[in-house]
């Protein structure tokens, strides 16, 4: 595993071995001595993952504190368009987002610090976002943004969304706890 920095403090892509043969592919997402050598949480309390159609987008989620966590995201079948934006009032990064793709061929995952909304669109019918989160879910503190709300273009006008997520306040309404 290779851990590459981005642009945002604390934001990391981990660049999975994937081991391929006649059998298929192995990958390891989680080593906790690798972690620990490059200065990321391993404490994850939850994992989770969604099976999702194509055009479903989800987010942009988060918990405030003091229920914030830390996420491992990765995608094992299908394709992704992966989104975090940093709502860490004091970053210089605040407001700004991140996008990359993740599909189950490369592997990777996205390590999304504390003071991170997340989201994605699914790109592929039942492509399946895994998640590990440093902790529980706190549905007093659950939360998100509008995901067409913070100049983010997804690429689609008529996503599949939730009732909830088309609840979330617009970035510019938003006042940041982190």
């Amino acid at each position: 595993m290779t851990v590459r920095e981005t642009p945002f403090e604390g934001l990391y892509i981990l660049e999975n071995n994937v081991f391929r043969d006649a059998r298929g592919c192995f990958v390891k997402p989680f080593t906790k001595d690798l972690f620990l050598e490059n200065g990321l949480e391993t404490g994850f309390c939850e994992f989770y993952y969604s099976v999702n159609r194509k055009n479903v987008l989800r987010g942009m989620h988060f918990q405030i504190p003091p229920s914030d966590h830390t996420k491992l995201v990765y995608v094992s079948r299908g394709c992704v368009l992966d989104v975090v934006m940093d709502l860490r009032k004091a970053s210089g990064t605040y407001g700004r987002f991140f996008s990359m793709e993740l599909d189950a061929k490369g592997g990777n995952c996205l390590y999304i610090p504390k003071g991170f909304a997340h989201g994605f669109l699914s790109l592929k019918d039942g492509s399946i976002c895994n998640y590990a989160q440093t902790s529980v879910y706190d549905r007093e503190r659950d939360s998100g943004i509008d995901a067409f709300s913070f100049g983010f273009d997804w690429g689609i006008s008529s996503p599949v969304r939730s009732g909830r997520d088309l609840t979330f306040p617009k970035l510019k309404d938003f006042v940041s706890p982190f």
